[in-house]
């Protein structure tokens, strides 16, 4: 208002004007702090939000029980966001258009349309525009309530990424029946492997209290189809299922349950000496089965929708059957007896190393557990990581997968990243999660991927587990990028046989924007930055050489452990001749374990992938690469394709600000300056260490590292995050 009069800067309204606008930055600024995830409902352009205003008149949807209730007011929030403000509710269609939501059971019109819901199961739904009475309806149904808030979420995400709503005709299930969050979360609310803060669950103050961050947590995932979470480490303590805590858990079970979750927990299984005073755990005692039994028959009085037990057993020092010469079938089926009465599962692990030393730690799951099959419950699903280490940067699949068609078995992802650079570095685990999902296992023959065997066919059970990526901090995952690998996760679980690369420009188009120019850039950034990672870690089949402890940083050297399979030269096996694991017929045989045809290419150097050379073989530094290069050579560069992978990561960042709030461009900005520092720190740490072994010079152009050998073995790290 040209001419107008302004307070003067001293004046005090000026001081409140000031005061009043900067309350409105802090409240946007808030409002873009990551807390809304891929759930933030920004407005539509006018034009569209006016046309689907113009289709849906009116909103119809029931409201009788608690999920119906989580649906509606999903629905409304997400259309109120989406479109400026959500059509007014109806008990039946009006005017010439309407969106309704229901089952044949809750809405007597959904129950004349007579859609086909046949063969969906509880949870599955259909999206459908329909003719009725002279109304166009877009209807969304299915045969269970749950299957409607399923149904919601999906379509406020064609929403949410511009999709055509116009002419619908969606029919969804899932192709994993558990899809479950393993939270790596102990009592005192500390996490091991965490780099998002503390807990999520505050145990201290349950059950009196019930944050309603549990809510958003619980809308976050059942917006992405999961459908269970396990509450505490699978280090467990036993004090979990005491009376005390089983309340604790029973009141977040009560906030899960409208969004359809259900609280699963980790057992110890010494808690009958822990917990019940008896001098045994021993599948085989009387008291030990009775101990169990009742203890089930406990939790279920609080919980009667309790999913079970996952469990963490004779690993890494955990007790378990074979302290007692027992089998891990024995084990599992033993809390299988308890929890059967009720519906609940046991999720057993696989991720198993005795305390005997073996010639190779890859090859143990499989050594202990394949003669087992068909030896489990009925209702137990063992858990397998996806590769036969531990979640490393690149493994192999697990050459469980397909070895025991006669059990079910559940794929364990690694969500949070313990070993691709915690929450500083953009990793999107969506490409190594689909890299394992297609990997063919060749069991029975070829066409055979992971994928098909984690769905189940022939048991009555399937799952699919990660390990959660979530704490206290305000954006949940500790970064705005690892919210990606959550919802990725999520994605596949419903359905493993997904698209990375979809699920990214999705979870792009959701979180920021689905502009193009800002869309396509991004998910570009993310489809390439786990093997960034990969490249500046562990190149070329490399593996298991960070930090001891923390696994912070490069530490190739590392040794002296009480366990040598806990130290990084355990597993590179660097010499002056040459590097890499031998696990071909030669060394530990380890590719014996793979169906025939895959054991034949990956004992052969020359057919091997690349990307798995060093893990299946010992090769000399001067083996010439495909590309002609030797290994020496072509290992150096891998690591400088990492460094400048992260240095294009950033410079494509840094031209995207007109599309992101300033609060989350400059968080993104600064930590990918951060994984770009660390990723030269990884590179020239590891080419020091590797250089002081085989004594070459680098290839032509290289630069030598800026530090000695000593400078970077000298570096400490006591406190790093999620240390163990």
């Amino acid at each position: 208002m040209s001419g107008a009069w302004q307070p003067a800067p001293g004046h005090w309204l000026a001081r409140l004007l000031a005061l009043v606008l900067a309350v409105s930055a802090m409240g946007h600024a808030h409002a873009e702090d990551g807390y809304d995830l891929w759930l933030r409902y920004g407005p539509l352009p006018a034009a569209q939000a006016e046309g689907i205003r113009a289709q849906w008149e009116v909103v119809v949807a029931p409201r009788d029980t608690e999920v119906q209730r989580s649906a509606r007011e999903e629905l409304l929030r997400g259309l109120a966001g989406l479109l400026g403000h959500a059509p007014p509710e109806a008990a039946t269609p009006q005017g010439s258009g309407a969106l309704v939501v229901g089952t044949p059971a809750s809405s007597p019109l959904v129950a004349q349309l007579r859609l086909p819901l046949r063969g969906l199961g509880r949870e599955g739904y259909v999206i459908e525009r329909v003719e009725h009475a002279g109304r166009a309806l877009t209807v969304i149904a299915a045969p269970d309530d749950i299957g409607t808030l399923y149904g919601v979420f999906h379509l406020l995400r064609l929403l949410q990424t511009g999709q055509d709503v116009s002419a619908l005709a969606v029919r969804e299930q899932p192709r994993l029946q558990l899809r479950v969050l393993d939270h790596w979360d102990n009592l005192d609310r500390s996490v091991e492997r965490g780099y998002a803060g503390e807990s999520i669950w505050d145990w201290h103050k349950l059950p009196g209290w019930l944050d309603p961050r549990y809510t958003d947590y619980a809308r976050a995932n059942a917006s992405i189809g999961l459908n269970g979470a396990v509450l505490n480490n699978v280090n467990a303590s036993a004090q979990s299922l005491a009376p005390a805590y089983l309340e604790k858990a029973a009141a977040l079970a009560g906030v899960l349950r409208p969004w359809g979750i259900r609280v699963y927990l980790s057992a110890r299984f010494s808690a009958p000496i822990e917990l019940g005073g008896l001098d045994t755990a021993d599948p085989r005692d009387p008291r030990v089965r009775r101990w169990w039994a009742a203890k089930a028959d406990e939790i279920y009085r609080l919980i009667p929708d309790f999913g079970g037990f996952l469990v963490k057993a004779n690993s890494e020092g955990q007790p378990g059957p074979q302290d007692y010469g027992r089998s891990h079938a024995e084990g599992a089926n033993l809390l299988a007896d308890a929890l059967r009465p009720h519906g609940g599962v046991v999720m057993w692990r696989a991720f198993v190393y005795s305390h005997a030393q073996p010639d190779d730690r890859a090859k143990q799951a499989y050594d202990e557990f394949v003669p087992l099959d068909g030896r489990f419950a009925d209702n137990v699903l063992l858990q397998v990581k996806n590769g036969p280490i531990d979640f490393q940067p690149r493994e192999p699949f697990h050459p469980l997968f397909g070895a025991m068609p006669k059990t079910p078995l559940m794929m364990e992802f690694q969500i949070t990243k313990e070993y691709l650079g915690f929450a500083t570095h953009l990793a999107y685990l969506g490409t190594l999660y689909e890299e394992t999902l297609q990997s063919d296992t060749q069991r029975p023959g070829p066409g055979h991927p992971v994928a098909q065997v984690i769905e189940g066919h022939g048991h009555a059970l399937s799952g699919m587990a990660g390990v959660a990526n979530l704490g206290s901090d305000r954006n949940w995952c500790g970064s705005i990028f690892d919210q990606a690998n959550w919802y990725a996760f999520g994605r596949l679980a419903w359905n493993p046989r997904q698209s990375a690369r979809v699920i990214a420009q999705d979870w792009v188009g959701m979180t920021f924007s689905s502009d193009p120019a800002f869309l396509a850039p991004v998910v570009a950034m993310m489809m390439a930055s786990r093997e960034a990672v990969v490249d500046y870690m562990t190149p070329l089949g490399l593996h298991h050489l960070m930090g001891r402890g923390h696994h912070y940083g490069p530490a190739p050297w590392d040794a002296g452990s009480e366990r040598p399979d806990w130290d990084p030269v355990y597993y590179h096996r660097a010499d002056a001749q040459g590097i890499g694991f031998a696990r071909g017929r030669s060394g530990s045989n380890a590719v014996a374990q793979y169906a025939p045809a895959l054991a034949r290419q990956f004992d052969d150097p020359r057919r091997v992938p690349e990307r798995e050379l060093l893990w299946f073989h010992h090769v000399p530094w001067d083996y010439r690469m495909a590309s002609g290069r030797t290994l020496w050579d072509e290992l150096v560069l891998h690591y400088a394709r990492g460094v400048d992978q992260v240095a294009a990561m950033r410079a494509t960042w840094a031209g995207l600000s007109p599309y992101v709030d300033a609060q989350r461009y400059r968080q993104v900005a600064s930590f990918l300056a951060i994984q770009q520092q660390e990723a030269q720190w990884w590179r020239d740490a590891s080419i020091a260490y590797w250089q002081s072994i085989n004594g070459l010079p680098l290839p032509v152009g290289q630069a030598p590292p800026p530090h000695s050998l000593s400078y970077y073995q000298s570096l400490k790290f006591p406190f790093a995050p999620g240390h163990h």
